[in-house]
């Protein structure tokens, strides 16, 4: 149903939109990253930040993704909120002793005298012919290490909140969002992510998945990009008369995992679409969700569509070969019935 007053945004202006805010109410809030300020951001996030709050709280930096985690870590500790934008999540290669040893640990190695309130916010994703070092997903490698809240918005409502929510949270946030969602025309965009989004600020709580579609036939799970595959292939097995539920996850840290033990209980099978790699990932932690929990829901093995455990090809036509798709998930269903 359409709302009145409806006011679309894309998740780049989404994000912006909640980063302004929290800046606003807040003046330890500030952004660095490298080409955040006049530029905007390679993906549209901070456009229009520098012109309201200046280069001292739009930090624009050099290319040491080392030097400005490490140092946004400081500044979290001594009582600021930084918010730094890794720009590719294929990045933290270099970077990962700041991220996972100083972020993520320190308030625990401190035994809770030092809070460290910052977000980290980073592109995932392919679709767009940018090859293995910019365009993987990596959202099982950041959930697997603790101490870090997890979250991947995949519509604009959700992610002006968790955006909002992340910037208030007491604990280090990775804010993982999709290329193809940020509605940046040269990527090209997914429609569907561009909903409404209300003007005044809100917040979307973390580990609290969202049923997107009603079903009784299968429980389809992702997040991010894949929920849109989810939703297309939903419709297409309707045609032939299967009702499929749809959940996105929204967060992987936390996980909600009592969502999708409680649709796979309805539907008696799951099918889990997750851009990132196949093995020792987020497909195969939400498939022990429910088999580790109640086994006997299951009327037929669970299905994963994922990328392969391989490098993300270049070339367009080996890419869209290698990522998930609804074609990948409606045969998913094929299998599952003739299994």
């Amino acid at each position: 149903m359409t709302q009145s007053n409806e006011r679309k945004l894309t998740i780049a202006r989404a994000m912006a939109e909640a980063i302004a805010q929290e800046m606003r109410a807040d003046p330890g809030v500030f952004v660095m990253g490298e080409d955040i300020a006049a530029l905007g951001g390679v993906f549209g996030n901070t456009r229009g930040l520098v012109d309201e709050f200046g280069r001292d709280r739009i930090r624009d930096t050099p290319i040491s993704e080392t030097g400005f985690i490490g140092a946004a870590v400081g500044a979290a500790q001594d009582g600021m909120r930084p918010v730094v934008e890794l720009m590719f999540a294929d990045f933290f290669g270099v970077c990962f002793d700041a991220i996972y040893n100083l972020m993520a640990k320190n308030t625990f190695f401190s035994g809770g005298n030092f809070k460290v309130p910052m977000v980290v916010m980073t592109s995932t994703g392919g679709g767009y012919s940018d090859a293995g070092q910019h365009s993987q997903c990596l959202y099982g490698t950041f959930a697997h290490l603790p101490g870090m809240k997890v979250v991947m918005p995949s519509n604009s409502y959700d992610a002006k909140g968790m955006m909002t929510a992340a910037i208030r949270d007491d604990s280090p946030v990775v804010y993982m969002f999709h290329k193809s969602l940020q509605g940046m025309g040269w990527l090209g965009t997914e429609q569907g992510a561009s909903v409404h989004t209300p003007e005044e600020d809100y917040i979307v709580d973390f580990g609290k998945a969202k049923v997107v579609r009603e079903g009784r036939d299968v429980t389809i799970v992702s997040l991010a990009m894949g929920v849109h595959h989810a939703l297309k292939a939903a419709a297409e097995l309707e045609k032939a008369g299967v009702s499929a539920e749809v959940v996105d996850l929204r967060s992987l840290v936390p996980l909600d995992r009592d969502t999708i033990r409680a649709s796979v209980a309805k539907t008696g099978r799951l099918i889990v679409v997750d851009e990132d790699y196949h093995s020792f990932g987020v497909s195969g932690e939400v498939i022990a969700s429910v088999v580790e929990h109640d086994i006997s829901v299951l009327k037929a093995a669970p299905q994963r569509v994922t990328s392969p455990d391989a490098p993300i090809p270049y070339a367009r036509e080996m890419e869209a070969f290698f990522l998930p798709s609804p074609a990948k998930i409606v045969d998913a269903w094929g299998r599952m019935r003739a299994a």
